[in-house]
């Protein structure tokens, strides 16, 4: 038996767990914020070229090209046509085995994606290659144990402490620039997301 018998299948399973989940709120006032941010500091500039891995139905891309920055995203599912439809450049790829060449991207938005992933470090290795020396990785997950009970969700598959991804961030070559929490309530009580600022470590050429 090889790996692909093993792994094709496993990966078939996890793609039947993908389901779509329209914009809502926080989601909606923390990606204007956040994105809103990152221009306004200069952090990602129009001409940078920005990767949306997990970009769903297109709620961060459209936020990217209010400021005129043609981001490219990346999904699973009927969300990427939705999304082509809206006039996005979008590819329907796995965000673990991104079809890009090394360095192509400035910066990555990656927020609530890497719950999603069967290995968020195999998927931050990934990450590491495409971008360039010095470049930008923004990651937001949930926190465990809320009252929402991410870790429940049926394609939640790694919903960690904040030490624990900081550690990952670490061994996939990222220095944590800033970290925070967005803590707000929910009809279900409170609850918790991390968010980090990532940035590539920089490598001589």
């Amino acid at each position: 038996m090889t790996t692909s018998d093993t792994l094709d299948p496993f990966l078939a399973q996890m793609r039947a767990d993908i389901y779509p989940e329209p914009p809502s709120e926080p989601h909606l006032t923390i990606t204007h914020q956040m994105i809103a941010k990152f221009v306004e500091t200069g952090l990602i500039a129009p001409h940078h070229r920005v990767l949306d891995v997990g970009c769903g139905s297109g709620l961060a891309l459209e936020e990217f090209a209010r400021h005129r920055i043609q981001a490219i995203g990346v999904t699973l599912g009927p969300e990427a046509a939705a999304c082509r439809e809206k006039g996005f450049d979008c590819r329907e790829m796995d965000v673990s085995f991104l079809e890009f060449p090394h360095q192509s991207f400035h910066a990555i938005w990656c927020r609530h994606t890497l719950e999603h992933s069967f290995s968020p470090l195999f998927t931050l290795y990934g990450f590491e290659k495409i971008l360039i020396s010095g470049g930008l990785l923004y990651v937001e997950v949930p926190a465990p144990d809320t009252a929402c009970h991410h870790e429940k969700n049926p394609n939640h598959y790694y919903v960690m402490g904040k030490s624990m991804w900081e550690s990952l961030f670490e061994k996939t070559g990222f220095i944590v620039e800033w970290s925070g929490d967005f803590a707000f309530d929910t009809r279900m009580g409170p609850d918790l997301y991390w968010s980090f600022v990532l940035r590539k470590k920089s490598t001589s050429s």
